[in-house]
């Protein structure tokens, strides 16, 4: 219970327009424990932050999982978003992110089929952490970790009281164990299951999408060769 109260701490906000994309990027991040929100849009994206609630109003009628009040609740420790999107591009919310005194401080990764150089160095002097190229993998996702535990030291330094609660609680099962801290438990047997799950997803992705034959990771090159 503790190792989930610690993992729920990281809430990632996906950004795609493609359902098969927001589907994998999900399935990712909660096999690494994470509580993953998907929205289809920049402009769903900044509503769910609270930014420009009323700028896509008009073409966006309908929010099914995105309000205003929920995001009060709910903090956000990292955002990973599609660069080619309609209406609004991923370099686009990544600007918006970047120029809120609020918001500013939350990691933006952008990830995109297409290795255009330009458009990654673009992104990264605008601010975003890491700019990766689809289909995302679970190792790239083992990237992000450091990203998302700064931005919890940085707003939720009372997580950490949570968590000793929690543990004196489970002290008994903890010492049976002799596990004197909860993540690398969760590192561990994290693994196992990213490592199984990548080849399926992947697999699944790369026939389903069928979109682009340049959907090759230039940078993981012994990666690609799995594929």
């Amino acid at each position: 219970m503790g190792m989930a109260a610690a993992d729920l701490q990281f809430h990632v906000l996906a950004v795609d327009d493609s359902l098969i994309d927001r589907k994998l990027i999900e399935r990712l991040f909660k096999i690494s424990s994470c509580q993953v929100t998907t929205v289809e849009s920049g402009s769903k994206a900044l509503e769910f932050l609270g930014l420009q609630q009323e700028h896509d109003e008009q073409n966006n009628p309908n929010q099914p999982c995105v309000s205003p009040s929920n995001q009060q609740e709910v903090e956000v420790n990292l955002i990973i978003t599609d660069y080619c999107m309609p209406g609004m591009t991923g370099y686009d919310l990544l600007k918006k992110i970047k120029e809120s005194s609020s918001l500013r401080n939350i990691p933006v990764v952008i990830m995109s089929s297409e290795n255009v150089p330009s458009r990654i160095s673009r992104c990264l002097e605008e601010g975003a952490e890491e700019f990766f190229l689809k289909p995302v993998r679970l190792s790239d996702v083992n990237k992000l970790r450091p990203h998302m535990k700064k931005t919890k030291c940085k707003s939720h330094k009372q997580v950490e009281p949570e968590i000793i609660v929690t543990e004196e609680n489970q002290e008994s099962i903890e010492i049976a164990h002799v596990v004197p801290s909860q993540p690398p438990q969760t590192e561990s047997d994290t693994v196992q299951q990213q490592q199984s799950q990548a080849n399926s997803n992947n697999k699944r992705k790369a026939m389903e999408e069928n979109l682009s034959p340049d959907r090759t990771r230039p940078r993981f090159s012994s990666l690609t060769t799995a594929l």
